[in-house]
């Protein structure tokens, strides 16, 4: 049952809340002083507070309320307060609000008014501690990640990574080939290097080709090698990638863009391990580790007839999936944080910034921006002007004229908040039935 502590001299306000939430399921305690108050959160699992604004008699200047608000926020920084008094200063109520109150209210107060905000607030709550609990096993697991496994020092904390993460490091011995999908930018490379830092073959050669950073007529020599002659410029015998990464791993990167006659040579050394250099007669036999990486839709190459299946089914007998950027966002804060030159730290303005920003670009555009950064601001603490993103999410105007979050800003807000309703609402400054309307009207699913 949740509880809700009152900080009140007035023994009927007291009474008169624990009669009003004990018809809703909430348990109320009372107390008289702050002094008390503060005890009873040392001592007590308090889910709000509601608390006066004045204890002493004849007293309306609202200090000591101030004082008791300092003080919680000081102890419970996450802990939501309610202000309520019979003496409302407007400028009071505002300078309390933007130090962390969540609402103020006058005496004698709505009980509609009141419920709902109480309901919100416990609602949140409850999301919150949940996803406290889900980040804490999250964190308990990559640390026996990182005790049993060589991480190559990634840094994460999301879910989704983690899930990447284990699998890597489950197939890392598996002799087979491994296919890692994912956007440009999202750190495929490094997941493969953790497949190959957990390998049977980890001391074996670590040799990699980008299959998109050369002409297609040069990718079969880098692969296989070519005898001099083989090719124009070719004045000399060369070794190719799959010689090279003998008795090891070879990573391909962008292997959506190998042409068809190095698909089918691919596919024939992973089936035999045999091959033969470009402009030569003789086979070489060779026993590598393939792990492969894409961007590209394979299964919709296939349908084109741009990718043969056969050899999209030998490279993904296992296939590792690491989602974008923006669907890991718990990842997003400490990423930043290992971009940033030692002794630099980011202010709370950067960080709601990092969390609001879409990341189009991933990884490889989060490290761009906090090098950027870390050039331009202009003390030690960056602040979100000293990142160059967008200022606040996108919104779009109703029919009534009101401005409302657009698709990409309410499914950035679910992303970050791991689908959960409350916590997307509060960020997006919705209620959560505005936001379930939002979402209906869009046609985004209530995952």
């Amino acid at each position: 049952m949740p509880s809700i502590l009152v900080i009140d001299d007035n023994p009927a306000i007291g009474t008169a809340l624990s009669l009003l939430f004990s018809l809703h399921d909430i348990e109320v305690r009372h107390v008289d002083a702050p002094e008390e108050g503060l005890a009873a959160l040392a001592a007590d699992a308090i889910d709000l507070v509601i608390q006066d604004m004045n204890f002493s008699a004849d007293t309306t200047s609202g200090a000591e309320g101030r004082a008791l608000f300092a003080e919680i926020r000081a102890r419970h920084p996450d802990l939501p307060v309610i202000l309520l008094t019979a003496w409302t200063h407007l400028e009071a109520a505002v300078d309390l609000v933007k130090a962390g109150a969540v609402d103020y209210l006058p005496k004698p107060w709505d009980d509609r008014r009141l419920l709902a905000t109480v309901n919100n607030l416990l609602e949140l709550a409850e999301a919150r501690r949940e996803l406290d609990r889900r980040r804490s096993g999250e964190r308990r697991r990559a640390r026996e990640l990182e005790t049993r496994f060589d991480l190559r020092g990634l840094v994460f904390a999301d879910a989704a990574t983690e899930r990447a993460v284990a699998l890597a490091c489950q197939v890392a011995r598996a002799e087979v080939p491994v296919l890692i999908t994912g956007p440009n930018g999202a750190g495929k490379e490094k997941i493969a290097e953790i497949v190959q830092a957990n390998s049977a073959v980890k001391d074996g050669p670590w040799v990699t080709l980008n299959c998109g950073a050369l002409p297609a007529e040069l990718i079969e020599a880098e692969l296989f090698g070519a005898e001099a002659g083989a090719y124009t410029g070719a004045t000399r015998a060369r070794e190719g990638k799959f010689e090279a990464a003998d008795g090891g791993t070879l990573f391909l990167d962008e292997i959506g863009n190998l042409p068809p006659a190095g698909q089918m040579k691919l596919l024939r050394v992973l089936e035999t391990g045999r091959f033969e250099r470009l402009g030569a007669n003789r086979e070489r036999q060779v026993q590598v580790r393939v792990i492969s990486a894409t961007n590209a839709d394979l299964p919709q190459m296939i349908r084109e007839g741009r990718f043969r299946e056969d050899l999209y089914y030998r490279l993904n007998t296992i296939e590792i999936a690491l989602p974008p950027l923006a669907e890991r966002p718990d990842d997003i804060v400490p990423l930043a944080r290992r971009f940033l030159p030692s002794g630099r730290t980011l202010a709370e303005s950067a960080l709601r910034a990092l969390r609001r920003h879409a990341w189009p670009g991933n990884v490889r555009e989060l490290k761009n921006t906090m090098q950027r950064a870390a050039l331009l601001a202009a003390g030690r603490e960056i602040v979100a002007a000293d990142l160059g993103l967008p200022a606040a999410p996108a919104v779009a105007p109703t029919a009534a004229g009101e401005a409302e979050p657009d698709r990409a800003a309410i499914e950035a807000a679910l992303a970050r908040a791991g689908g959960v309703i409350a916590q997307a609402a509060s960020e997006l400054g919705l209620s959560r039935q505005a936001l379930y309307r939002r979402m209906d009207r869009l046609d985004i699913a209530r995952s």
